[in-house]
């Protein structure tokens, strides 16, 4: 597959900004830098709406990162149970927070190498953090952004890291953060994983998946 033109690219992207908008949006709910990196490491194979739904609680319970790195395991575990993997979970956000406190004075660490140092922390939430608290250009691969950028002939790889670095390649800095909250919004509503609705989508013309289907 060859690298998409410069010009679709530019297309797509406009189209995505007149139908979306160019505001910056979190679907998870925080009030603070902590908060949300809680509330990525929770949202792991699990919905921001479920997430949403158990930090209302969480944050008013714990509501300092002392409490997070005090925090006995088997009470914690029973607090995020509906969030899935909920041990490893309890287990790194009482980690994480300890670390924080111990390592980086109470503070969420700016750059990935210090992010990915955290318990639960890979490349996807360094990024959140990076693009949503300290507004450093950075590419969210999610589920969406995998399957819709592969869908639309935007990359090649299947590995979210690789995934990252291609669309690097492509997209102009200021769309980085951009793109995947349009794209998340496009997946959750048109290009849908079980049933896309492509008869309804505004990227019909420029999706090599509408070529394939009108052929």
């Amino acid at each position: 597959m060859e690298k998409p033109q410069p010009e679709r690219v530019k297309k797509i992207l406009e189209l995505l900004d007149q139908e979306y908008g160019m505001e910056y949006r979190c679907y998870l709910n925080h009030e603070n830098a902590w908060q949300l990196l809680i509330a990525v490491i929770l949202s792991a194979q699990c919905t921001d709406a479920r997430v949403n739904i158990v930090t209302k609680d969480l944050f008013q319970k714990y509501d300092t990162l002392e409490k997070f790195a005090n925090a006995d395991q088997a009470e914690l575990e029973k607090d995020i149970h509906s969030t899935g993997f909920f041990r490893m979970k309890a287990k790194n956000i009482i980690s994480c927070a300890r670390v924080l406190i111990e390592r980086f004075n109470g503070e969420v660490p700016r750059t990935i190498e210090e992010l990915t140092s955290l318990a639960g922390v890979g490349r996807k939430t360094a990024n959140v953090i990076r693009g949503n608290i300290y507004h450093d250009p950075s590419i969210v691969v999610d589920t969406h952004v995998k399957r819709i950028s592969r869908k639309l002939g935007f990359v090649q790889s299947s590995d979210p890291e690789k995934i990252e670095y291609e669309l690097m390649e492509i997209l102009p800095k200021d769309h980085w953060i951009l793109y995947n909250i349009h794209i998340i919004t496009l997946g959750r509503t048109i290009c849908t994983a079980r049933k896309p609705k492509c008869k309804e989508c505004f990227l019909r013309e420029y999706c090599p998946q509408e070529e394939i289907l009108s052929n």
